[in-house]
């Protein structure tokens, strides 16, 4: 075991941990553990935009902004957050612009901007120009601009160092345990500030966007230890996936004009959403999408699926805004989407519970209380500006705006505050949980029980939902959970052993799938993405507020979850029917 010791440490190296780190960095001695080579995190894969209201390209502000927030998130959203990350989305993107980032631009120069689904003008009136893009690939350009940014500024990265423990000492944030995948060994970071950034929990669902490495690590450490996780419940499945495959097309094709459309050809979101047709809310299109399955008009042999159709769009449009998706057509299912509409569902996508924290990024022990020196932002977190739904190109603007306060915040803290002791052999959690995987000769499959765990997520638990679906989705998980203590790792080795980390990855998928199921059994009510069939309609009276999730650990070491609820923080904008 080896012990390091910095101010700061950011658990995670995507776009909301880098953007920790620029700040933390300038201010405090700072380390960044992420188990992935920092430009290999899944920032890079979000393609279509940040959202500000710049209003380069037509009339906007930020109120607006905050009211499709607040609607897109079916009332369910903090609007005091939601007021604060709107209104430094523009500071954010021209951030980023001096930074170096190479936006898409309008013949004046100025950052271009786009329509993209939920955002409007004058509260609901009609779309919006309000994304601001790299083409198809504003992910990628903001990942390697904060990496580039990070160098410059010195920040100390521990690649591929899997944060597998949290360490609270004396009621205050002490540090993390990290597991070292080149070598095997246990590392302390013993830390006055710690900021958890290390992303979302999609790979508990089959068809998925997310990469094979989100599993939900940093919800699941921050579970273990007795903190709560907010809104669990609420996955949002984005509506244009590559069909069986998950892979994602950008909302940006939709603003760029194109079409969904059914084995009729009908462009069918106009009877879903007659304003906002095709950029209706991501919630509303994937039910539409799977209301056009359910009733017979989906496309194929089997009507599985429905078409995104590009081919009414220039050439060159597609070839200068939507390069990287036109190739994922023809790579992944050798169609031409010049000439040929794209088969498309649903996939999971975006988790908008977490790691509770208020604005500036404090984790919350419980309702109101803070956890001194621990910070969360990005998609492990829930400041809840996403609410019930989160509208696309929020996600890159969170990371930004509550990345780059968390940063600040945790080296503030850091410089008013000394070390606390480390607990007692802190690194024996870790060391227990790796010795019992790499020795054990039990009979369990790693891979057969992630399968059977993701085909159960996506029978029960995905777009649509029953009382008797998740309690079937418990159920299963549950049965999962006793075959995981029998679980065993073929490669017994030291050196970058993935048997291993898969191994450790999927015991977090199987606590925050059923955290989700239990959550969603709970609230019997249809908000955003959580959508039940035998509760279809939204119930403010009983279920305006945000789920709180804990892990009752039994004298004999079994595990239960309780819950608990929260009030939504409304300012300005009262509950109202979501018309699109």
């Amino acid at each position: 075991m080896q012990i390091h010791q910095y101010d700061t440490v950011i658990v995670g190296a995507g776009g909301a941990g880098m953007r920790a780190a620029i700040e933390s960095t300038q201010r405090s001695r700072t380390a960044v553990l992420t188990k992935l080579y920092p430009t290999r995190s899944h920032t890079g894969a979000a393609q279509g935009g940040m959202c500000a209201a710049l209003a380069n390209v037509e009339e906007d502000n930020w109120e607006w902004h905050t009211f499709d927030t607040v609607k897109g998130g079916d009332y369910l959203v903090d609007q005091d957050a939601a007021e604060i990350m709107c209104k430094e989305a523009i500071d954010a993107v021209l951030d980023l612009e001096k930074m170096g980032l190479p936006f898409s631009r309008t013949e004046q120069g100025r950052i271009d901007q786009r329509r993209f689904g939920g955002h409007s003008r004058n509260h609901g009136e009609a779309p919006v120009r309000r994304s601001c893009y790299a083409a198809d690939r504003t992910g990628h350009m903001i990942l390697q601009t904060l990496f580039q940014n990070c160098v410059k500024h010195g920040v100390e990265f521990f690649n591929e160092f899997y944060v597998l423990d949290l360490l609270i000492n004396e009621g205050r944030t002490a540090g993390v345990v990290a597991y070292e995948l080149a070598t095997g060994e246990i590392h302390v970071f013993q830390a006055k500030a710690v900021v958890f950034a290390s992303g979302g929990t999609g790979k508990m669902f089959k068809v998925s966007s997310n990469a094979h490495t989100l599993t939900g690590d940093g919800q699941a450490v921050a579970y273990r230890r007795g903190l709560p996780l907010e809104d669990m419940e609420f996955f949002q499945f984005h509506p244009t996936g590559i069909w069986r495959m998950g892979i994602l097309l950008t909302e940006g094709a939709r603003g760029e004009g194109g079409i969904l459309r059914n084995k009729d050809g009908e462009r069918f979101m106009e009877r879903y959403a007659p304003v906002m047709k095709d950029l209706a809310s991501r919630d509303v299109c994937s039910r539409a999408i799977y209301t056009e399955i359910r009733e017979g008009r989906g496309c194929g042999p089997d009507g599985d699926h429905v078409y995104l159709d590009l081919t009414h769009l220039p050439p060159e449009q597609l070839d200068a805004k939507l390069p990287d998706i036109t190739e994922f057509a023809r790579t992944y299912l050798g169609i031409e989407p010049y000439t040929d509409p794209i088969p498309i569902q649903p996939t999971a996508h975006y988790a908008m519970g977490g790691i509770p924290t208020n604005v500036e990024g404090e984790v919350l022990r419980n309702n109101t209380d803070v956890v001194p020196g621990l910070y969360a932002a990005g998609e492990v977190a829930c400041v809840s500006v996403h609410g019930a739904n989160r509208l696309g190109t929020n996600s890159l603007l969170d990371i930004n705006v509550f990345g780059r306060r968390a940063g600040l915040a945790a080296a503030g803290f850091a410089d008013a505050n000394d070390f606390v002791p480390l607990p007692e052999n802190p690194e024996q959690l870790v060391q227990n949980l790796v010795d019992s995987l790499r020795e054990s000769t039990g009979t369990e499959s790693v891979a057969q029980i992630r399968k059977e765990l993701q085909e159960s997520m996506d029978a029960n638990a995905m777009v649509y939902r029953t009382g008797a679906t998740l309690k079937q989705a418990v159920e299963d998980i549950a049965a999962l959970k006793e075959r995981y203590k029998n679980v065993s790792i073929q490669d017994k080795g030291f050196r970058y052993n993935t048997d291993l980390l898969e191994a450790i990855e999927l015991g977090n998928l199987l606590d925050l799938a059923e955290v989700l199921a239990v959550s969603a059994l709970a609230r019997e009510e249809s908000r955003g993405g959580h959508y039940r069939e035998d509760f279809p309609t939204r119930d403010d009276v009983k279920f305006m507020q945000h789920t709180m999730a804990y892990q009752e650990v039994a004298a004999d070491g079994s595990t239960s979850i309780r819950l608990d609820y929260k009030p939504v923080v409304t300012t300005r904008y009262q509950p109202m029917e979501r018309k699109y």
